[in-house]
């Protein structure tokens, strides 16, 4: 499950980058950035 979890950070982050630099979605690229990290933030608590 922790390693579902951190794939799906990391590929939220990837998303929002491309999104940042690419369309610039505006609030929703921004949501994601958040729950990305939020989701970095329990795995590494979870160590």
């Amino acid at each position: 499950m922790n390693n579902i979890l951190y794939f799906i950070a990391v590929l939220l982050v990837i998303g929002w980058a491309i999104g940042y630099i690419g369309y610039g979605a505006g609030g929703l690229i921004h949501l994601l950035l958040v729950i990305a990290v939020i989701a970095i933030l329990l795995r590494i608590i979870q160590r």
